[in-house]
């Protein structure tokens, strides 16, 4: 490779930045390319996220009722009977239950409640069980894991 056989680089060859203000031949002059009069118009310009121009925010006009609390646990419930009714066996996960589709979203906790019977022994691996469905699972001789 020779030195006249270089890529020039893209930087190298960029326009500079728009000269505003440098008078009226140079298209940018007069007011510099931000309309006439105004807040925007001006320097130093910092308007907040939600402002509205002196008006009562939005945020601000809108009721606010109630909690919402943002580290609540939510869980998707599984019946026992559910579990009977599909007909599982052996080692029973959440990845089990979502391919079975008793479980809809990928990433929920797990809980498991006791309506129904169950009949077989099985192992089930969830985030959490009610005692009802605890005491009937290992009363068919099956296990119960926590996650």
């Amino acid at each position: 490779m020779k030195l006249n056989e270089l890529p020039v680089p893209k930087e190298a060859t960029s326009k500079s930045t728009k000269r505003l203000g440098r008078g009226h031949a140079t298209g940018q002059g007069g007011t510099s390319g931000r309309g006439n009069k105004g807040q925007l118009s001006r320097a130093g310009k910092k308007i907040r996220r939600g402002f509205e121009g002196g008006q009562m925010p939005l945020i601000r006009r809108v009721p606010k009722r109630g909690f919402f609390n943002m580290f609540k646990e939510t869980y998707e419930v599984v019946n026992l009977s559910d579990i009977a009714r599909k007909g599982l066996t052996g080692d029973i996960t959440p990845e089990v239950l979502i391919a079975v589709g008793l479980v809809k979203k990928p990433k929920a906790r797990v809980k498991i409640l006791g309506t129904g019977e169950i009949g077989k022994s099985l192992t089930i691996r969830a985030h959490a069980f009610s005692t009802s469905a605890r005491e009937k699972i290992e009363k068919a001789g099956g296990s119960v894991e926590v996650l």
